[in-house]
């Protein structure tokens, strides 16, 4: 629903102005109308769920996912949609998605359909949501695609946590180190720096370095805050550039590891959508829509497009997906089983599981390595530090007896 301005002409012949939520601007006019004003003008502002979030509690991927699944038991037990938002918005703890369950509700009373209203609030649902309940719409199974849409969910909140779970330790560890070095710079060697300069020693290299990084961190530290925050503004500005994503993208899939992972979640992503929406009744080209949505890589995105293009001409899935030279050659092989044997979804579903474990595996890996490589990193500086103090100490003392 969006919220629109208008001036219209009151039964007293006075001019009044306002705003007014509708869902588009001839239901604004008609809803003026019952208001017996005489409608001068309406134009469209912002989405109501777009300033209802602002400020207000986030809707969570849990929340859409039990939205998903009590609506399944609901549709498919008989009962009206309109009551079963009804049940749902009193139910949950976040204020923000109530709101939009009863603006869907209202939505639906004026004869809006579903996914319409839903639609309405796309803000809040994941990028492949809305076009697997669409395309529900030409099986008549929304109960099994909401089902499935909350099956798929709760799979990926599980690969999710284990994700954040796998790298909580290398996290923690970084978070220590950064904050070690803040101390030393700001409170520790300042103090140093002090005693050195009452003793007029004449200091070496490293505890000259050291005696200026300590100068520069407690006189400018904010100079470090601009950096990180100008470091982050700067990441999120190019990925918003069409171009410059596509080559993050690109180089991104070539680190080593990493470009394993990224890759590999793309592709369960991929195979676990499409057997979602196989299973459901969708057809395959209506699936492909949802699983470009899906991806966050716009280099697999282009190769989904292309893989969809194929489809349309009918080549099937496997060959399209052979061709696009990217995807991994397991993956490949159970598709073409798949379209072989009639288990289509079957094989997308192994796929996904398979990939599932692998990018468990190489997570394991990737904190393998990391862990060491940040221990070493912070034995360097701890080792400079003390190696830096210790000259200092003792070229300081060898000066006093020379005295």
């Amino acid at each position: 629903m969006t919220a629109f301005v208008y001036t219209a002409v009151d039964v007293d012949g006075k001019d009044v102005k306002g705003k007014i939520d509708a869902v588009d601007e001839p239901d604004a006019r008609r809803l003026l109308m019952l208001q017996n004003l005489d409608v001068r003008h309406v134009s469209g502002r912002i989405p109501l769920m777009q300033r209802e979030l602002g400020g207000k509690e986030k809707v969570k991927q849990t929340d859409i996912l039990h939205f998903s699944r009590q609506m399944a038991a609901f549709v498919h037990a008989g009962l009206p949609v309109i009551d079963g938002l009804d049940i749902i918005s009193r139910s949950t703890s976040n204020k923000t998605f109530a709101d939009a369950l009863h603006d869907m509700r209202d939505q639906i009373r004026q004869g809006v359909p579903f996914v319409d209203a839903l639609a309405q609030h796309e803000s809040m649902l994941p990028s492949y949501y809305l076009g697997i309940v669409r395309s529900s719409e030409l099986t008549g199974r929304l109960d099994v695609a909401l089902e499935h849409l909350a099956v798929y969910m709760e799979r990926e909140h599980e690969a999710r946590s284990r994700i954040k779970s796998a790298l909580a330790y290398p996290s923690v560890i970084v978070g220590m180190s950064v904050v070690s070095v803040i101390v030393l710079s700001v409170f520790v060697l300042p103090k140093f720096v002090s005693l050195f300069e009452e003793l007029h020693a004449t200091l070496p290299l490293t505890t000259r370095m050291l005696m200026n990084f300590a100068n520069f961190s407690s006189s400018y530290w904010w100079t470090y805050l601009v950096a990180i925050g100008g470091f982050v503004i700067g990441v999120q500005w190019m990925r918003k550039q069409a171009a410059t994503k596509r080559f993050l993208d690109r180089m991104l899939l070539k680190v080593p590891l990493i470009g394993e992972v990224v890759l590999f979640s793309g592709v369960e992503r991929v195979c676990r959508i499409l057997a979602t929406m196989w299973e459901a009744g969708v057809p395959i080209d209506n699936a492909m829509v949802a699983a470009i949505q899906s991806s966050n890589n716009t280099v697999i995105a282009g190769k989904l497009r292309t893989i969809q293009e194929a489809v349309l001409e009918g080549d099937g899935l496997a060959e399209p997906f052979a061709a696009a030279d990217i995807f991994p050659d397991a993956a490949v092989q159970m598709i073409t089983v798949g379209e072989a044997t009639g288990t289509l979804a079957d094989q997308l579903l192994g796929a996904a599981d398979f990939y599932e474990r692998e990018i468990e595996f190489k997570l394991k890996r990737l904190t393998t390595y990391f862990e060491p490589l940040i221990i070493i990193m912070v034995s360097f500086v701890v080792g400079f530090v003390a190696v830096a103090l210790v000259q200092a100490m003792y070229g300081s003392l060898s000066s006093s007896q020379l005295k």
